[in-house]
């Protein structure tokens, strides 16, 4: 994180100690670090000190922190669009009996923020918390079609365009055509191409403004559907999003609706 110094270095330290997914030891970090290894260890120690890491002196292996945790519940309810969606996504999988995701960019990729599961679920990538590629997603190109210009052509630029199927849009120009295809109906799909065999149908959480806050999504396989069995679900997903995007709005950004009421006063 060029910079950003101390704290980016060791917000990069954070990030690899929890990418592993599992306690990891000292010499396996070292492996795939940038820094040198005294370095290393002097953050791993800085950071155990604050509590946002563990240290497990028996298998002598590091964990994110309860700090960590307390911080990421904060973040959870204060700042992600989870808390107030989250009913609205339990009726929506009920209704639709598929898996929903509820999403949000971060540094031009998706982060899951809520998950609710089919009533036979699937085996895929997803999870609360991950992040994932925004080009070869629904919930990704629904969310990169309503940016404004500059954010769109920085989120543009950030992509990898690595292959994962034979499906994926693996170019700039491809996922612009596709971006642009969304905003003309409205909803983004996802024909098998992130994952093998998994489909879906997306549609972006807006303000009255059309501000972007994040995107939902209705998840099924195509052992169970067609496209034309998902997409007959579009209208109630889109129906949701405008539902989570007013709730948003009055909780995060009230100050948003009450200029759109004044203008709409003047503009009658």
């Amino acid at each position: 994180m060029a910079g950003d110094g101390t704290i980016g270095k060791a917000c990069d330290v954070l990030d690899q100690v929890a990418a592993f997914g599992r306690p990891v030891r000292f010499a396996e970090l070292l492996d795939e670090s940038a820094f040198p290894k005294a370095t290393l260890y002097r953050f791993l120690q800085s950071l155990t000190n604050q509590g946002m890491l563990s240290y497990d002196p028996e298998r002598q292996t590091y964990t994110p922190g309860m700090r960590l945790v307390r911080l990421a519940h904060a973040a959870w309810t204060q700042s992600s669009l989870a808390p107030i969606a989250r009913p609205f996504l339990d009726a929506l999988s009920r209704e639709t009996g598929e898996t929903v995701h509820l999403a949000q960019l971060d540094s031009s990729q998706v982060l899951y923020v809520d998950k609710r599961n089919a009533t036979q679920p699937v085996e895929m990538y997803s999870q609360a918390g991950k992040v994932g590629p925004a080009y070869c997603t629904g919930v990704g190109k629904a969310m990169m079609a309503y940016l404004d210009q500059d954010a769109l052509d920085k989120a543009v630029s950030q992509q990898s365009y690595h292959r994962f199927t034979d499906k994926t849009l693996a170019s700039e120009s491809a996922l612009r055509a596709d971006l642009d295809l969304i905003r003309q109906r409205g909803f983004a799909v996802d024909d098998e191409e992130h994952e093998p065999g998994i489909i879906c149908v997306a549609c972006p959480i807006l303000t009255s403004g059309n501000r972007m806050l994040g995107a939902i999504s209705v998840t099924g396989s195509t052992e169970r559907m067609d496209f034309k069995q998902l997409e007959a679900w579009v209208p109630r997903v889109r129906r949701v999003a405008e539902q989570i995007g007013v709730e948003a709005q009055a909780w995060r950004f009230p100050e948003t609706r009450t200029n759109v009421g004044n203008d709409r006063m003047q503009a009658t």
